[in-house]
């Protein structure tokens, strides 16, 4: 078999890499997109806003990274040549996702008409009739509204607001298919649903977790901080069950020592354990724990609850069943918890690998265990940090766009309005798409994003969309969720500004529960405008009668005092943009122990070992370095020894009992679907393979975590079978 070369995430090729960007898009372009007074508009990660462009909260320049170069470079496009719209929908439809990203920028509203196969361009007066008419004339719970997290909260406010007033809850975010898992385990066990440190908190650990993540492609810039934390002496224990080069060896861009040493090491520490048996490996690090009598006795008696059937669940557990479910053996799983157990201030990050399973809320229930169990909590340097990924998906859960309002809300933003929002709880992401399967959705508004690509089992996600006679997106780029699934029904796609392109100034909140200022004000294309002013025009022409001010809510300050008045922690928003200072969200950050539980306690809560289908692969969907969402910006990972997005990567010996060689091409088959791919070596546990999304999509079935509603698109049972010649 071919023996890969070794590979060290970020150093030169990736500084090469960003100048080649800048230099394809312009150099005065670049500088001016990167260093104006924005939000960046990648990963939550956050950077940007009144300190500059590319600075964060702490002050430090330059905080920027491969992502934010390649945001940039598709928002910095020309708009898409008028001959593209002669070619039929099908020819779109043979794009690849990278193809689609590089027609260019949305410059004109199009439409395909009912039963047509091919856009058209039209006025923004012709759209915006066209919508109104068409939402008018359906019932309101037939509909559903769905933003991604790119989206201002200016945006999403009004996106819910109208949504509500025209009489449906079925409002919903990308967050449940992602990190709704996330609010879900922090709700039951600290009663509060985001990260409980602020950035500056790292600076102080000196202990980082990472599990189920890989930041070095996803969050580049939370590489800088594991690497603080280890030049100061402290460790970090990557548990992930890919090796990913990119976490063991990382040369740093912003630091010279890092660069000329070809690559400073990340991981003191690399676990990996079977996948969907993280459970198994997180509860024998606090069974270790506990043996060693290392948990912190003082803070369990006076800020948690749940001790007593929390450490009878590990006394019944066996090392031997903990074992076999990870395949970790018990001497590495104790060298951690030792390592645990002599950090002063621990800080647990995570991302989809652990909220990706029918039991991902369970999953973050036994991180927040951990936590609790040595009193990793509610002080400073120390807590529970989710990596999300867009830019803006927690604000968007912020102030409202979610199916379900909590009930002070509810009522503040009814007396505000002067309304009566409908009472029938609204559906969730998936359940939007289940309900449109059923034909029972005649209009869907989307805003941002790429439903059909970011759904499970790709048939069923553009089966679902194509029967709903009525699409209305908001975008600034076309993608495949635009061609694919239109069916026979209408499809209006409207072109928005991108975030430093806002008529007015905007807000963004990162995953440190951080709200940044953006400015806004750039000038690219003629006949793009804010969703928000979109959304309002809407709100006037479909709810005429309506209390609430649409005309008036387009200037962004109306829209600030609105949300500073019914949302909770979001009072200084008011006056945000003549204070010009950004802040945390009031009651996030946890830097005492009062957790938002009703008795004010943390509380461990004991996770059942999952039972995991027999297969003879268990697969993981992951992205590429070049890649964020389901946006592809390079065919090729660099990360990944240049694998191709058909990639299927399996153990060597997995390899060699399936009788595989080196890329060689296979048949990948779930109970769902199937799909060609090319082998790719890889280290993995025996039994693990990995697979790009959305492209694996295809295998990924619609069986979701009970709790959080997030479908399984990190354990998916296959098999593989080689394609003759």
């Amino acid at each position: 078999m071919t023996e890969h070369k070794p590979i060290v995430g970020g150093g030169p090729k990736k500084v090469l890499y960003t100048l080649a960007t800048v230099s394809r898009i312009g150099i005065g372009k670049a500088a001016k997109a990167l260093t104006a007074r924005n939000t960046c508009k990648a990963c939550a990660y956050g950077m940007g806003g009144q300190m500059g462009g590319m600075t964060n909260e702490l002050g430090e320049f330059p905080s920027v990274c491969n992502k934010s170069v390649q945001a940039q470079s598709t928002d910095i496009q020309p708009a898409i040549p008028h001959q593209v719209f002669a070619h039929p929908i099908p020819d779109l439809m043979e794009l690849t996702g990278r193809e689609m990203e590089r027609l260019g920028r949305l410059g004109n509203p199009i439409v395909k008409a009912k039963g047509s196969d091919r856009f058209r361009e039209v006025t923004w007066d012709y759209a915006l009739d066209l919508a109104a008419s068409r939402l008018r004339a359906i019932a309101p719970e037939r509909s559903f509204f769905y933003s991604s997290g790119r989206s201002s909260n200016e945006a999403g406010f009004i996106f819910q607001l109208l949504a509500r007033t025209y009489g449906t809850n079925n409002v919903n975010n990308c967050s449940y298919y992602c990190h709704q898992a996330t609010s879900e385990g922090l709700a039951t066990t600290i009663g509060k649903g985001t990260a409980t440190v602020e950035l500056a908190d790292l600076r102080g650990a000196d202990l980082i977790f990472v599990i189920g993540a890989n930041p070095s492609s996803n969050h580049p810039r939370f590489i800088h901080m594991l690497k603080a934390c280890r030049d100061r002496g402290g460790e970090v224990i990557v548990i992930n069950p890919a090796r990913e080069p990119g976490l063991v060896r990382f040369a740093v861009p912003k630091s010279p020592g890092s660069m000329l040493a070809g690559g400073t090491e990340i991981a003191s520490c690399f676990l990996q354990p079977r996948i969907g048996s993280d459970i198994a490996l997180l509860k024998g690090i606090a069974k270790a724990v506990i043996e060693m009598g290392a948990q912190d006795s003082a803070f369990l008696a006076a800020h948690a609850g749940g001790w007593e059937a929390f450490a009878a669940d590990l006394d019944t557990l066996s090392w031997e069943t903990i074992v076999a479910a990870c395949g970790i053996a018990r001497e590495r799983i104790e060298d951690v918890a030792r390592r645990y157990s002599a950090s002063r201030s621990t800080v647990f990050a995570w991302g989809m690998g652990m909220t990706h399973h029918l039991h991902g809320t369970a999953n973050v229930e036994a991180i927040a265990n951990l936590a609790i169990l040595r009193g990793m909590l509610g002080r400073p340097h120390a807590g529970l940090l989710p990596l999300r990924g867009h830019s803006n998906v927690q604000g968007i859960g912020t102030i409202g766009v979610k199916p379900v309002l909590a009930e002070d809300v509810l009522a503040r933003m009814e007396e505000a309005f002067g309304v009566r929002f409908p009472a029938q709880r609204g559906l969730d992401t998936m359940g939007c798409i289940e309900a449109a399967h059923r034909g029972e959705v005649d209009a869907a508004v989307i805003m941002g994003g790429n439903l059909y690509g970011a759904t499970p089992d790709t048939a069923f996600a553009e089966e679902a969309l194509s029967r709903i006679g009525f699409k209305l997106f908001l975008t600034t780029t076309l993608n495949q969720g635009h061609v694919h699934g239109l069916g026979e029904g209408e499809t209006l796609i409207l072109p928005v500004t991108a975030r430093d392109e806002e008529w007015e100034p905007t807000t963004q909140e990162s995953m440190f529960n951080f709200v940044r200022l953006s400015d806004g004000g750039i000038r690219r294309l003629g006949n793009v405008r804010p969703e928000s002013a979109i959304l309002c025009e809407l709100g006037e022409r479909i709810l005429p009668g309506s209390p609430v001010p649409f005309a008036q809510l387009r200037r962004h300050a109306r829209i600030r005092d609105a949300i500073a008045r019914t949302i909770p922690g979001m009072e200084q928003l008011a006056d945000i943009e003549v204070a010009r200072r950004e802040f945390h969200i009031a009651n996030r950050v946890l830097h005492t122990p009062r957790f938002g539980t009703p008795d004010g306690k943390a509380h461990l809560v004991p996770t059942p070992m999952p039972t995991l289908a027999d297969t003879p692969l268990r697969l993981a969907t992951v992205r590429s370095e070049g890649q964020f969402n389901t946006i592809i910006y390079e065919e090729r990972d660099s990360y990944r020894h240049g694998a191709g997005r058909d990639a299927l990567f399996l153990n060597r010996d997995d390899m060699a009992a399936f009788g595989l060689s080196e890329g060689q091409r296979v048949r990948v088959t779930s109970r769902t679907g199937a799909m060609e791919a090319t082998v790719v070596s890889f280290d993995l546990p025996p039994g693990s393979a990995l697979a790009y999304y959305p492209e694996a999509n295809v295998l990924v079935d619609t069986g979701i975590d009970p709790r959080s509603r997030t479908p399984a698109f990190k354990s998916v049972g296959i098999s593989v079978a080689p394609l003759p010649g």
